[in-house]
């Protein structure tokens, strides 16, 4: 089941679904939305503080990033607090060689870079498909 919110997202996660799955149901949810209100709304709840400091700052990095990216006119206000910020980096690549460290430091949206969070320039694409308003294909 698809949650409705990032705050949800964050629950399944710490509730044992993977990082990615979870992550990518709900930006799925938040681009489906049919009104910017709508959108909003998917990030407008705070979700729990988790004891992992690396997603606690990625929710945070992920709400003021779809906002900003998304137009929303406002970003959350938990988005900004302390403890959605990390002490030390992360390059969410794995074994990312120094090249790649490099890579990311220059190419990180503002949102995750500024959260010490260092990633790809389009961190939360998605691949999308020929598909109708109900998820099937066109053809």
């Amino acid at each position: 089941m698809r949650p409705n919110t990032l705050a949800e997202a964050i629950a399944r996660i710490q509730s044992g679904v993977a990082w990615d799955v979870a992550l990518a149901e709900f930006v799925d949810t938040f681009d489906l939305a049919r009104t910017t209100e709508a959108r909003y709304e998917t990030i407008e709840e705070e979700p729990a503080l988790t004891n992992d400091c690396r997603l606690d700052a990625l929710a945070g990095a992920i709400a003021e990033y779809l906002a900003k990216q998304r137009k929303l006119g406002r970003v959350p206000a938990w988005a900004s607090g302390p403890k959605r910020n990390l002490d030390t980096p992360w390059f969410t690549a794995t074994n990312a060689s120094d090249a790649m460290r490099e890579y990311l430091t220059f190419s990180s949206p503002a949102e995750f870079a500024s959260r010490n969070i260092f990633t790809e320039e389009r961190p939360l694409r998605r691949a999308r498909g020929h598909l109708n308003p109900a998820g099937r294909g066109t053809s």
